[in-house]
């Protein structure tokens, strides 16, 4: 008996006309219009990379909070802070015309004691907990970043996912015991 066609779509083929409809409909809106709010005149790249070095300069905060609040900690923190700094200048937007924003590699001085960190949160008096709230940070950014790979396009989103990997491995170590084996 030869094969015959039903004679409605299938659930599934209705399911995957429709994913593929708000794919290209998702697609379509992020072309060349623009939203409300956003400068069409800027590429996303360099929005995404403005952003990133924003959320940089702000962990590079949270880094001089922490150093200044825990004097004996500068020493565990400072290549740490560095890698950071030089994730921030790498992710700097490169344009004629336009200066890429500063970020110093060299911490800032701090008022000692809870001095707060960015968000309004004082560093912990604990320096146990303050590098645990520091590694928070560092998470929560590099989680921040792997979501943004969708978006990013190639060369960017190798750069965050690179940049992210780092903020893992900082998250890591900022919690591990110092000089332990495993």
């Amino acid at each position: 008996m030869p094969w015959t066609p039903p004679s409605r779509p299938s659930r599934r083929s209705l399911l995957v006309g429709g994913a593929g409809a708000a794919g290209a409909a998702l697609l379509s809106g992020c072309s060349g219009t623009g939203s409300p709010g956003t400068d069409a005149g800027i590429s996303l790249e360099q929005r995404m990379r403005e952003a990133a070095v924003r959320d940089s300069a702000r962990l590079l905060e949270r880094y001089d909070a922490t150093g200044a609040a825990h004097p004996a900690l500068a020493e565990r923190l400072a290549p740490l802070r560095t890698a950071v700094a030089a994730h921030a200048a790498a992710l700097a937007p490169v344009s004629a015309g336009s200066p890429s924003p500063a970020v110093s590699s060299s911490p800032s001085g701090g008022t000692g004691a809870a001095a707060p960190a960015p968000g309004g949160e004082p560093v912990p008096p604990n320096p146990a907990e303050a590098l645990t709230a520091l590694a928070d940070a560092e998470r929560s950014l590099s989680e921040a970043r792997t979501i943004d790979l969708a978006g990013a396009p190639g060369e960017l989103a190798r750069l965050l996912a690179s940049v992210a990997a780092c903020g893992a491995v900082h998250a890591y170590l900022l919690t591990s015991t110092p000089g332990a084996t495993s």
